[in-house]
Formats: structure tokens, C-alpha cells, sequence
């Protein structure tokens, strides 16, 4: 009989909605899967339950561990982790960067409540079963079966928030998705990156206030193909003169990043002060991995292991 972990963590898949039409989370893995499935060995963990949005890198980091510790049972086949939307592809994306095992791991979550008439939970729940079981996930580290759909963590993000098929992962063949070594594992919740957002006219007082606040270093969520402005830029070079690695993203929702530009403050100007590309990553993955790299206290040679986890090469993913 197959044997699957099903990790809770709460979310709208465990959520219900009061008298006033508000949703918390409520309901435990247990009763999410009743007693419908009879050919397959499910054993639940409920890890904690919070909606997404509240969650924290220590939060994230005891996810990890808990599917870590599933993992170490050998004759388990998958593990699935039920999720809140809203931080799914962040907290997927971290067990991705450190996932060392062929067994698959799939993340799944819910837009509608457990009590809606219409909700998605047992489906999609369902189908994240099925992913974790299927021969072909093998190897393709970890999934989010969402909508229909199964998407690698790296590179996916929510792009909908309502749709029933709320995710969106990068638009080349996942076959050939590159996988790169995983990471050691170090746990991130002491580390702080934050995320900067770059707009006509942005000054550098969000730099400088989290620099102020300890930041270890920056995500910086800029413009177009990977651009900011003359001050921005300024910023950017003082933060790397005191060894604040800053890394540069981009709004636009698809499209690979490269700093081609220059006139004092395109891509071509943070990279002359020392920035890094995210090349396909957004922000959000990107500050995961910026913490992850930088919470390895053996870490050489930052610029080339972020473009090395942020780059979506034409290679097999299977893991050796």
C-alpha cells in the first residue's frame, strides 16, 4: 500500500468562514481527509496552523524540518504539504533549494474555504496525492499541485487571487527544468533580507531604513528588465561597500532579467556597483534564496551560487 505524509500548516484549505464571512484556519489534516481514502497509507502531521501570510522564516524553517523528518522513514513514498496560498511559492521554493531525496514533495493549498459549497480543498488535496505518487515526479524535487496543474517550486508564483488556477510557473518545458545540487541545510529565521520596491521617483530612505534595521541584505524589486534610478543605484553601492549583498529582480511578471541598460541608473549601473541578478526569479523566491545562501556560514563566491539557484537552465532536473 502506498504511503503518503500529508504535513498541514493551515491556510484557506483549513479555513472557515464565521458568521461575518471571515476565514481562519480550523480544521485539522484529519478531518480534511475523512475517511475517503481506503488504498492509501495517509499519515497526517499537523505542524501548525496559521494563514500564509503570517508566516516567518522560523515558520518556514520548521516546515522543512518537519517534511525532513517524514523523510526519514523509508518506506514513505511522498510527502505533501498543505499550505496557504498567498506564501506557498516562498516556503516551496525554500525546501526546494535544500531537498536531497528523489521521493517527491508536493505542496497544495485552497481558494476556497473547506466549508464552501464549491471549495477546492479535497481536490486539490486529491491531486497533490496523485502528483506525489506518480513515477514521473520522481527526482523533480518539489511540486505545487494546484488547479489542475503541477508546477515546479522554482520559478512559480500565485498570479490570480481568486482563480481557481491561481498559479503560474515559468513558461519553458518543466522536463527541462535545471536542478541544481541542493543546499546544506541551514536554518534561515535568523537572517534578514528585505525586499525593496522601485517606482517612479523612489528615493533611497527604504534602503537606508532597513539597512538600519540589521537587514543582511536586500531584494530590490525594480523596474523593467532590471532597472532603478541614479539615487537608487548610489544606494545600492554603498550598501555593497558595507557588505550588504543587494540583489535585483523585477515587477514584470514573465521575462528573464539582464542589465543592458545603463544612463546612470539601469541595469548595466547596479551591476557596476556591485549588485546581483535574479535572473528568473521574483522577489519573493529571490529573498528566500539570498537568505539561504547567506545563512551558510561556508559560503564562497555569492554572485555565482545566486545566479547558479536564480537561473532556469535547458537541462534534465532528475537529481543524481
Amino acid at each position: 500500500m502506498p504511503k503518503v505524509a500529508v504535513v498541514t500548516t493551515g491556510g484557506t484549505i483549513a479555513s472557515t468562514r464565521d458568521a461575518h464571512g471571515i476565514s481562519r484556519p480550523a480544521i485539522t489534516g484529519a478531518d480534511l481527509l475523512g475517511n475517503e481514502q481506503t488504498d492509501i497509507d495517509l499519515r497526517v502531521v499537523d505542524v501548525m496552523s496559521k494563514d500564509s501570510s503570517s508566516m516567518t522564516f522560523a515558520d518556514m524553517d520548521r516546515v522543512r524540518d518537519a517534511v525532513a523528518d517524514e523523510l526519514k522513514d523509508p518506506g514513505l513514498d511522498a510527502v505533501v504539504v498543505l499550505h496557504g496560498t498567498d506564501t506557498m511559492e516562498e516556503t516551496a521554493f525554500l525546501l526546494d533549494l535544500h531537498h536531497d531525496d528523489r521521493r517527491p514533495v508536493v505542496f497544495t493549498g485552497a481558494q476556497r474555504t473547506f466549508d464552501h459549497p464549491e471549495s477546492d480543498a479535497r481536490s486539490n488535496l486529491a491531486a497533490a496525492i496523485a502528483a506525489g505518487l506518480d513515477i514521473s515526479s520522481r527526482g523533480r524535487g518539489v511540486l505545487i499541485a494546484f488547479g489542475g496543474s503541477v508546477h515546479p517550486a522554482a520559478g512559480t508564483r500565485k498570479a490570480d487571487t481568486t482563480a481557481l488556477d491561481a498559479f503560474r510557473s515559468l513558461p519553458i518545458d518543466p522536463a527541462l527544468l535545471h536542478t541544481p545540487e541542493p543546499l546544506p541545510w541551514h536554518p534561515i529565521s535568523n537572517t534578514r533580507v528585505d525586499i525593496i520596491a522601485v517606482y517612479p521617483g523612489a528615493d533611497r530612505v527604504q534602503i537606508d531604513a532597513c539597512v538600519s534595521a540589521g537587514a543582511n541584505g536586500l531584494v530590490l524589486d525594480g523596474l523593467g528588465s532590471g532597472n532603478a534610478n541614479p539615487t537608487i543605484v548610489e544606494a545600492v553601492r554603498d550598501c555593497v561597500g558595507a557588505h550588504i549583498p543587494v540583489v535585483v529582480t523585477t515587477r514584470v511578471p514573465s521575462g528573464p532579467i539582464s542589465p543592458v541598460y545603463g544612463g546612470g541608473g539601469g541595469g548595466h549601473d547596479l551591476i557596476a556597483a556591485g549588485a546581483v541578478f535574479s535572473t528568473d526569479l521574483r522577489a519573493g523566491q529571490a529573498r528566500v534564496l539570498l537568505a539561504a545562501l547567506l545563512s551558510d556560514p561556508d559560503l564562497v563566491g555569492l554572485e555565482k551560487a545566486f545566479d547558479r539557484y536564480s537561473r532556469f537552465a535547458r537541462t534534465p532536473p532528475f537529481r543524481r
